[in-house]
């Protein structure tokens, strides 16, 4: 009689973001650049040469690739999308940065305890299995006194937000359709600004500071 085999709890909701689903996203938001750039300054501002910064699900690079170009840090990226390691690792090659992109799991980061200066997870935590999880990894490997950044969309975001928002990005009407379609979609697996609280609250961190825009928020926990 055969064993059975007990199967590992996917780390992500919803479909895998593998091959053509991964290219289309990471093609589609290329047009938001200047968004990246800016969040890229935003931190850079609040750096130290020679910093270890983690992206946790950097999708195709965009962010950290930014980063790079404005400081010797150390930038390590870490996502569960071997499509979307793929992407990065080539483009960050083609903007010639040196970022080490690895593939793994928010809840189990494959990295020693402090290590880390700052952590940035932007529009993904909605999409972790595991996010109490995952916030008690950014806590295990960051340094004391080091900081931990999650900018995702809001749970109670209107349907006006996201179409403003949708309507700013330079997109086709086909792909700004999408767009508006999968964020709506996305939206009923945000968090609101109380689950953040709770979450923060079942981890080291024990509480965050939250900035709340119309469509989403910035998260901020320190160790």
């Amino acid at each position: 009689m055969n064993a059975s085999v007990e199967r590992k709890p996917k780390p992500y909701k919803g479909m895998a973001m593998e091959g053509m689903i991964a290219t289309w996203y990471a093609k589609n938001t290329l047009s938001g650049i200047a968004e990246f750039r800016d969040l890229a300054k935003r931190i850079a501002d609040g750096l130290q040469p020679g910093a270890r910064v983690l992206e946790v699900a950097p999708g195709p690079g965009y962010l950290a690739i930014e980063l790079a170009r404005l400081g010797s840090y150390q930038i390590t990226g870490l996502d569960v999308s071997q499509t979307f390691i793929r992407i990065a690792r080539e483009n960050a090659a083609h903007a010639r940065v040196d970022i080490d992109f690895q593939e793994g799991d928010a809840a189990t980061l494959p990295f020693a305890a402090d290590q880390f200066d700052f952590i940035v997870c932007r529009a993904a935590f909605k999409n972790f299995s595991d996010p109490v999880g995952a916030l008690r990894q950014m806590h295990r490997v960051l340094r004391p006194g080091g900081q931990a950044m999650v900018i995702d969309m809001r749970r109670d975001a209107s349907t006006k937000s996201i179409a403003e928002e949708v309507a700013r990005m330079p997109l086709g009407r086909l792909n700004a359709f999408l767009t508006r379609t999968i964020l709506s979609a996305l939206r009923r697996r945000a968090y609101s600004r109380l689950d953040f609280e709770r979450m923060a609250q079942l981890t080291p961190f024990g509480q965050c500071l939250i900035a709340e825009s119309p469509l989403g928020f910035e998260v901020t926990l320190i160790k």
